[in-house]
Order: structure tokens, then C-alpha cells, then sequence
């Protein structure tokens, strides 16, 4: 399988578990999304990771260029698509049973949700600042 169509197979996968997220009671959401969804995201990033990382590439992390170098391998950038998807994917879960537990109105976190899955952390942010508005709590309170 090319890494385009892997692309676009973990694209409706993805898709398919934010659905889920948002359109599933909580208990039910969580348990499809993060028991099945994130850890084929996460399989699969591993699967690429060990398949296409050479320790050579450790070097690249020490500069943006290094980086940008790491990307130019197809693989290596499916593998940080897939992983942005799996850790954004974990995020929602975690915003939507967070906000179950402080009995925050849906209302106010579908559009967290939404943000969560196009922008990442803009989604969290705007989460968390709801959160403290509307519960006087932030982020460490319960854990």
C-alpha cells in the first residue's frame, strides 16, 4: 500500500472516531474511540516509526531544518500525520469525559471538539478556558 492511500485511510478513520466522539453517549464514544480507533492509529505509527526511523535520524531533532529533512521521507511524514491524528483523537476523548465529569453542557464543548479536530491545541485551549469559566477549575484539579 502506497503511503497516499494509507493517507487517506487513516484520514476516514480518524474522521470515523470523531464522529463517533461527538455523536455517541460518553461511556460509549470513549470506549470505541480510544479502545479501537487510537490504538490502530497507534499500531500503525509504530509500525512506521520502527519500519522507516534509522538512528541516523535522531539528529534531526536538534534543528527545524533536521525536521523539515526527517519529512521529506513519505513515510516518516505519514508517521507524524498519524500521530497528530492519534494524540488530537485522545484529546477529544479526554475533553469530552473531562467535561462529563464537571457536568459542562455539550453545548459548550462541541465547539471545542470541532477546533480539537481541525486545529489541535486551539481546541484544548478554548476547552480549558471554558472549563475555568464555567467551573472555577483548571486543568490539574481532578487528576
Amino acid at each position: 500500500m502506497t503511503p497516499e492511500t494509507v493517507f487517506k485511510l487513516v484520514n476516514w478513520l480518524a474522521l470515523t472516531g470523531w464522529i463517533m466522539l461527538i455523536v455517541l453517549p460518553r461511556r460509549h464514544a470513549n470506549k470505541l474511540v480510544i479502545g479501537i480507533v487510537t490504538t490502530l492509529l497507534a499500531a500503525l505509527y509504530s509500525w512506521l516509526v520502527f519500519e522507516h526511523f534509522k538512528p541516523a535520524h535522531l539528529q534531526n531533532f536538534q534543528s527545524l531544518q533536521g525536521i523539515s529533512a526527517l519529512f521529506e521521507n513519505p513515510h516518516m511524514l505519514l508517521a507524524g500525520w498519524v500521530h497528530y491524528l492519534a494524540f488530537d483523537l485522545m484529546v477529544g476523548a479526554w475533553i469530552k469525559n473531562d467535561a462529563y465529569i464537571l457536568r459542562i453542557h455539550f453545548g459548550f464543548v462541541l465547539p471545542c471538539l470541532v477546533f480539537t479536530f481541525l486545529l489541535g491545541p486551539l481546541g484544548l485551549l478554548l476547552y480549558l478556558i471554558i472549563r475555568s469559566l464555567t467551573t472555577k477549575r483548571y486543568f490539574t484539579e481532578n487528576y
